[in-house]
């Protein structure tokens, strides 16, 4: 049977350092690789030495989504709830949601172009 995990998703954001450098802060990730896409366009991934975002832009990206359509959410672990929610905060997000049962505690927000993240904490 094969054994396998996620590599990476690629998201389309209007403003990539923008949606980086959230990311980079909330979660200690590095920038991995930025560069054209291969069609249009450019990326900038985000993430650690296996899995990584791509965050994806270009001329046709005009950002605006809603929830569900046709992506729900994307989740994160983070060893400090608190800390993770005063980052989101100084980046100027809401963050709404504050749940707490099994199995841990999370929060949700949306980003500047509608995509909405939740982030949880097992501690």
């Amino acid at each position: 049977m094969p054994t396998g995990r996620l590599e990476h998703a690629n998201i389309s954001v209007t403003d990539p350092e923008r949606s980086a450098a959230l990311l980079m802060d909330m979660l200690g990730w590095k920038e991995r690789w930025r560069g054209p896409s291969m069609k249009y366009g450019r990326s900038v991934h985000v993430g650690a030495e296996h899995d990584y975002i791509a965050l994806y832009t270009g001329d046709h990206v005009s950002g605006g989504y809603t929830k569900g359509n046709p992506l729900n959410h994307l989740a994160f672990t983070v060893s400090d709830l608190d800390a993770a929610e005063a980052i989101v905060k100084r980046h100027g997000l809401e963050p709404f949601g504050h749940d707490d049962y099994e199995p841990g505690r999370r929060f949700y927000f949306f980003d500047w172009d509608g995509i909405e993240f939740e982030v949880v904490s097992y501690e």
